[in-house]
């Protein structure tokens, strides 16, 4: 499946499709699902019944509660145990799933979901309104501790139960991104039984409505899933409409690259993601092999300079060190041209992407030493500068294992900065949350999430995002800024599509003007698979979808 460039004249049409009408009047949904494209067929359609497909993941799963866990690798298995109220297509538009259909109020702040009345949860209790108001409301109950999902429910006020099968949702204010939010696996409906029975462990017992059961975990090492035999409310995405072809899906947990690669190469199992760069250039000669890619939408991975510690709190000493970083020459020496070189903190096919911000600054030692100068920095004897007796340093922290090199960038900065006079002590952390989160130890930290709607930005730069001991928060940078909060609230409210991409323009300007975070690049979710795995396509974040996968026989 190739790679898809969505244009921004594409995604601004679809926005006005989807949110015409918030301002004044009433909005109504189409409640008839559209069949998928051409372009999003994916793999190819069904060509048997039955077996198992194995997909390896290069990181295990924290959790499978939406409503509380984060990660990218938690949402790849929660997609086909939850379904959603509304799909997100490949084009950004927006139609239903279980909602029929919804109407917004002339303000923009009520949503009315008619939802199917054909739906179970797989321990057989009923979906309904009541069920949709109990997932809305543990999302932001303090107690339920959300992680992310109570970011992406935005100003979630209240539900109302009109019917059985009709349900009110009230926002405190108008809220743009909420449709593209609810599309997400994060606001997976979970079963509300299931939620009171297990509690803060459902996240080891998921409960949904999806394709696929859960079945089984062993930690560190797989989880299955089986297929739900009762499922026929199928996504506009999928060409499938009942219970899914396959009878297990089962995620294995490989973190070794070479491991995870060969055993796909080897037979032993089907597909695997996150082919690292070297294997994607031997793969595309390989008979056996497809490779299935698309662009992960939303935050590209970008390094947050936290600005609570001195003197990364001065414009000067930032623009320094993003001026002495090449990030071309980690991007090429590292990705091998697999990977595009990111610009903005934000990726190219969100709406509002700003290609200004291209180009917009080169790497440039000497000035980077010139800055340092001005500021008082000077190289001591052993090429790190020094200032009143104290090394100019920085504390990099990052994860384990080596997601996506990440680890290597920060060994490549380490050396390039080094030139310059400063000094990168990283450190390598298999849980990065007490130091980053809690401690806010950090002066360096890489961050990137998956996202179809530019609010996303949010939940990086706006003060009420900044992580704090027992407050989760993704603004490493700790800068709480008048006008960047300015901006992602209006952004937030503005319903016209095009006014929104002016908006989310001048944040990213913003942002790299006064080097607030360094985008280092756009990750291409990249998949392995056996040529007898049909039918694996990709979400609009770029996330794995098996609803329609079949083995050939």
């Amino acid at each position: 499946m190739a790679k898809r460039a969505i244009t921004y004249v594409s995604i601004l049409s679809v926005f006005l499709l989807v949110l015409a009408g918030c301002g004044g009047g009433q909005q109504t949904a189409d409640s008839k699902p559209a069949a998928a494209t051409a372009q999003e067929k994916g793999a190819g359609a069904a060509e048997g019944e039955g077996g198992e497909l194995t997909y390896a993941l290069a990181t295990s799963p924290s959790g499978l509660d939406p409503n509380v866990v984060p990660g990218a690798v938690d949402y790849r298995v929660m997609r086909s145990i939850y379904d959603s109220l509304v799909i997100q297509l490949p084009d950004k538009s927006i139609k239903p799933w279980l909602a029929t259909e919804w109407t917004v109020s002339p303000d923009g702040k009520t949503y009315t979901f008619k939802l199917r009345k054909d739906v179970k949860f797989h321990d057989g209790t009923p979906f309904n309104a009541a069920a949709v108001k109990a997932n809305f409301d543990r999302i932001v109950d303090p107690k339920t501790k959300s992680r992310f999902a109570v970011t992406l429910i935005g100003p979630y006020e209240s539900s109302e139960v009109v019917d059985d099968y009709t349900v009110k949702v009230n926002l405190k204010s108008p809220y743009s991104a909420f449709l593209s939010s609810l599309s997400q696996a994060f606001l997976g409906i979970v079963s509300p039984t299931a939620a009171e029975k297990y509690g803060d462990q459902l996240k080891k017992n998921p409960v949904g409505t999806g394709p696929f059961k859960f079945a089984g975990w062993v930690e560190n090492q797989a989880i299955t899933l089986e297929k739900n035999p009762d499922y026929k409310w199928g996504p506009a995405i999928a060409e499938n409409t009942g219970p899914v072809h396959i009878d297990k899906l089962t995620f294995k947990i490989i973190p070794e690259e070479a491991t995870r690669i060969g055993s796909v190469q080897s037979g032993q199992i089907l597909s695997a993601e996150t082919v690292p760069p070297q294997n994607i250039i031997a793969l595309k000669n390989d008979p056996n092999v497809q490779l299935l890619q698309h662009e992960s939408t939303g935050i590209p991975y970008t390094l947050m300079m936290n600005q609570a510690h001195a003197p990364w709190d001065e414009l000067k000493a930032r623009k320094a060190v993003q001026l002495g970083i090449d990030f071309d020459a980690i991007v090429k020496t590292l990705y091998l041209g697999t990977y595009q070189r990111a610009w903005s903190p934000l990726s190219p096919s969100v709406l509002g992407y700003n290609s200004a911000v291209e180009n917009s600054f080169k790497p440039n030692p000497e000035e980077s030493k010139r800055l340092l100068d001005e500021l008082g920095w000077v190289p001591g004897p052993d090429g790190i500068r020094v200032k009143d007796g104290k090394r100019l340093t920085i504390r990099y922290i990052d994860g384990s294992p080596n997601r996506e090199k990440r680890n290597d960038i920060a060994a490549m900065i380490k050396q390039q900065l080094k030139q310059v006079g400063i000094e990168v002590n990283v450190e390598i952390a298999a849980d990065t949350a007490p130091l980053v989160m809690d401690q806010g130890v950090n002066d360096i930290h890489g961050v990137s999430n998956v996202s179809g709607d530019p609010d996303i930005l949010r939940s990086f730069f706006h003060t009420n995002a900044i992580p704090a001991p027992g407050k989760w928060g993704h603004n490493h940078t700790h800068k709480s800024d008048p006008q960047l909060d300015q901006w992602l609230e209006e952004g937030l409210r503005e319903s016209d599509p095009a006014k929104r991409a002016e908006i989310y323009k001048k944040v990213q300007s913003y942002v790299v003007e006064n080097a607030y975070g360094f985008p280092v690049y756009v990750f291409p979710y990249t998949v392995a698979a056996s040529k007898s795995v049909t039918g694996l396509k990709f979400d609009a974040l770029g996330y794995p979808l098996f609803y329609d996968v079949a083995l050939k026989k």
